[in-house]
């Protein structure tokens, strides 16, 4: 069973490591990404927290909550998580540099409303 007190600190976990990718997206090209593991698997933990957390998020407040894709940010945690060996950088770089700045003040918004 999920943790139903839980959801907040989820978030706030996701809005850390969010703040961590942004803070260095713009730090690295993605050639310069896929030319140095530890800065790629950098990206890519940070990514897999967001996905973690989104996995621990409690079924009852993703469906309260549509508004945020969660199915696709969990699928994307199960391929960095299981996956490791077949990790796109494009994709990746893609997610760091589009959707992670959209999902901030989704995330922010949430954070709100969440007791």
């Amino acid at each position: 069973m999920r943790e139903l007190l839980r959801d907040r600190e989820r978030l706030e976990h996701m809005l850390t490591a969010i703040n961590v990718l942004l803070a260095n997206k713009d730090r690295h090209t993605l050639e310069e990404v896929m030319a140095d593991p530890i800065i790629f698997f950098g990206y890519v933990k940070q990514v897999e927290i967001i996905g973690e957390a989104v996995y621990k998020l409690t079924f009852q407040f993703r469906e309260e909550h549509p508004e945020v894709n969660w199915d696709d940010i969990e699928r994307m945690r199960h391929v960095l998580v299981h996956g490791y060996y077949k990790i796109r950088p494009q994709q990746l770089w893609e997610t760091v540099q589009r959707d992670i700045p959209e999902l901030k003040p989704q995330i922010e918004a949430l954070l709100k409303v969440c007791p």
